[in-house]
C-alpha cells in the first residue's frame, strides 16, 4: 500500500497490472472489513474536496460516505460552488485547494483539467469521471467481475455493447487489457474505439495474456461471462444527435436475447443511471424524438435475475474507499 501513498488516480494507464489488482485485493479487504464490524479508520482527520463539475448520485455518495466511514470531512463544490474554469484556472484552483485539503476528486467533461489540477497540487487528485476515462468506475467493474464469478481473471470474459468511443469504452477496454481479460467491445463501427487505443490494450495484453475483441457483429457476444452497457445519449450534447445516434445503437441494446447468446449464466452490468423504461425526464424525452421505450437496455434485462447492476452500485463505495485509502494512508 506505501508505494501507492501520494499517487494520482487519473486514468487507468498510470498504474502497473500489479498495483491494479492490489487496488481490487483492497477494495474486498475494506468491504469485508465493513460487513464484519471490523472496519479501522485510516483517514481520521483528513480533509477531502470533491469538485463535481458533472453531477453524480453514486460517483458523489460513494466518496462522500467512504469519507465517513474513514474517518475523513468532504467539502462538495458544485459548478456554482468552485470558480476552477471560469475566474480560475485548473492550476491555480489546485494550488489553492492543496494548502487546505489532503485530497481533490474531480468529475467534469475534460481529461486537461485533471491532468492539470494533478500537476499543480501536492496532494492526490483522483479522477470521479471525465469524457476520456472512468476509472472509478471500470474499477468497480473488476471487482464486481471477480466477486461475481468468484475466478481467476483470467478466466473471466465481457462484452461490452454500444458507443465504444469515450470514457466507459476506454477505460473498460484498458482495464480488462491489464486485467488479462477476454475483452470485446461490440459497436457499429463508427461508434468504436479509436484505433490508438485500441492499439495501446494489445500491446498491454502482450505481457497479461489478455485477449482483445473489437467488432461490429453481435456474434462476438457469445460465451461472454458478463454483458456491459452504458446510456447513448447525455443531457450536455445537442439534442439534434440523439435519434440519429439511438437508430444507429439500436441494433446493440441488451436484449434477453443478446444474454442468451452470451450463455445461460451471463450477468448484465451497467454503471447507471439506464434508459430502461419512461420513469425519467430524460427518456420521455427521448422517447418523443425517437418512440423508444427502452435504449440501451430492455427492462425485462434490467429487472432480470441476471442483472446485478445494483451490487455493482455498492461496489462503487468500496473500490473508491480503496483508492483514497490506498493513496492517502
Amino acid at each position: 500500500m506505501g508505494e501507492l501513498t501520494g499517487r494520482d488516480f487519473l486514468k487507468e494507464v498510470d498504474f502497473t497490472p500489479e498495483e491494479w489488482m492490489h487496488l481490487v485485493d483492497l477494495a474486498g479487504e475494506l468491504k469485508a472489513a465493513r460487513r464484519e464490524g471490523r472496519e479501522e479508520r485510516r483517514l481520521v482527520g483528513k480533509n477531502l474536496a470533491l469538485i463535481f463539475e458533472k453531477g453524480s448520485t453514486r460517483t458523489r455518495a460513494a466518496f462522500e460516505i467512504a469519507a465517513q466511514h474513514q474517518g475523513a470531512f468532504t467539502t462538495y463544490l458544485d459548478s456554482s460552488g468552485s470558480h476552477i474554469g471560469s475566474k480560475e484556472s485548473p492550476a491555480d484552483t489546485a494550488r489553492v485547494l492543496e494548502r487546505m485539503y489532503d485530497g481533490i476528486e474531480f468529475r467534469g467533461s475534460r481529461q486537461d483539467v485533471i491532468e492539470a489540477l494533478a500537476e499543480n497540487a501536492s496532494v492526490p487528485v483522483w479522477n470521479g469521471l471525465t469524457d476520456d476515462w472512468h476509472p472509478t468506475q471500470s474499477l468497480c467493474d473488476a471487482f464486481t467481475m471477480l466477486e461475481s464469478a468468484g475466478r481467476p481473471a483470467s478466466e473471466i470474459s465481457f462484452a461490452y455493447l454500444g458507443d465504444c468511443r469515450f470514457n466507459m469504452g476506454n477505460s473498460l477496454l484498458t482495464m480488462g487489457a491489464m486485467m488479462g481479460m477476454d475483452v470485446r467491445l461490440i459497436s457499429p463501427e463508427l461508434f468504436a474505439p479509436s484505433p490508438e487505443l485500441v492499439e495501446s490494450a494489445r500491446e498491454i495484453a502482450e505481457t497479461t495474456g489478455a485477449r482483445i475483441t473489437v467488432s461490429d457483429d453481435l456474434e462476438a457476444v457469445r460465451g461472454a461471462d458478463f454483458v456491459h452497457t452504458d446510456v447513448w445519449v447525455s443531457m450536455g450534447e445537442p439534442k439534434g444527435v440523439w435519434a440519429e445516434r439511438c437508430r444507429i445503437l439500436a441494433p446493440y441494446r441488451v436484449t434477453p436475447r443478446v444474454m442468451r447468446m452470451a450463455g445461460g449464466d451471463a450477468k448484465f452490468m451497467h454503471c447507471l443511471p439506464a434508459f430502461h423504461d419512461l420513469e425519467t425526464s430524460t427518456a420521455r424525452l427521448v422517447h418523443d424524438l425517437t418512440g423508444m421505450r427502452e435504449l440501451e437496455v430492455s427492462h425485462d434485462v434490467f429487472e432480470s435475475e441476471a442483472s446485478i447492476v445494483f451490487d455493482q452500485a455498492e461496489n462503487r463505495l468500496h473500490t473508491i474507499k480503496a483508492v483514497m485509502v490506498a493513496t492517502l494512508s
